[in-house]
């Protein structure tokens, strides 16, 4: 990316990130950085297909610390998947290593995207107040469900729509495919007999609410849809 666009890039995810900003100034900064990102993404991948070396298939470890390592984890996961990036969640200590596999471009744009929406978790949930005669703990669990829940689904349509405004004459949907054959055989390389863990059963009443947090770190807008960094901690 650019020094231009990737300063341009933070400093808009900075601005979302601050919690003195409104729910509706924090969406609007968020919206407009997924747009750049998005369309970043997609001019890569064609620059990449007609020059491989521009763009190179590779990985990254990422380790997620504790509390709420596996939660966080799972932020991770609804990051990167719609950024055509796959991972692979190993324990680690406390805590969690997420072996990330994706096109450098690619890896580039979850790294910027889960730092920036790990610190908008945090602020939300110092604002969220636990119900009363509920665990903390649980509550906060099923909020970061939700809240990545909703991120995912953000980030998929925000990926779409910057596909769909390419345009099919340049082939950028097979380019897309292409490119997500080529990350799903790496990591069968490097893991050749993975596992796919058991579903977990979130006890916590904090789901919705954390769904809410997360349509209003709001990752559409005009032009983009309807709407990894340094560890950043979430309390205990």
């Amino acid at each position: 990316m650019s020094e231009a666009m990737l300063s341009k890039v933070r400093k808009l995810l900075a601005k979302a990130e601050d919690p003195a900003c409104t729910p509706a100034e924090s969406a609007a900064f968020t919206a407009k950085a997924t747009e750049l990102i998005a369309r970043y993404g997609v001019d890569r991948a064609l620059l990449a297909a007609r020059d491989p070396a521009t763009d190179p298939v590779g990985d990254r470890v990422v380790e997620v610390l504790a509390p709420y390592a596996r939660d966080k984890a799972g932020l991770l996961a609804a990051v990167a998947d719609p950024l055509r990036c796959r991972c692979v969640r190993r324990r680690e200590g406390s805590g969690f290593a997420m072996h990330l596999f994706g096109f450098a471009s690619d890896l580039e744009r979850v790294d910027l995207l889960f730092t920036s929406l790990l610190v908008q978790a945090a602020h939300g949930l110092a604002g969220t107040a636990v119900p009363a005669g509920e665990h903390p703990a649980a509550f906060r669990r099923s909020w970061l469900a939700g809240f990545a829940r909703v991120v995912g689904e953000r980030l998929r349509a925000a990926e779409a729509g910057a596909v769909a405004r390419t345009g099919a004459a340049t082939g950028v949907a097979l380019v897309l495919a292409d490119r997500s054959h080529r990350v799903a055989s790496r990591l069968s390389e490097v893991y050749p007999r993975l596992r796919t863990a058991a579903p977990r059963r979130l006890a916590g009443s904090g789901f919705t609410a954390g769904a809410v947090a997360g349509r209003r770190a709001d990752l559409g807008g005009r032009g983009v849809a309807d709407g990894v960094g340094p560890e950043r901690g979430i309390a205990g």
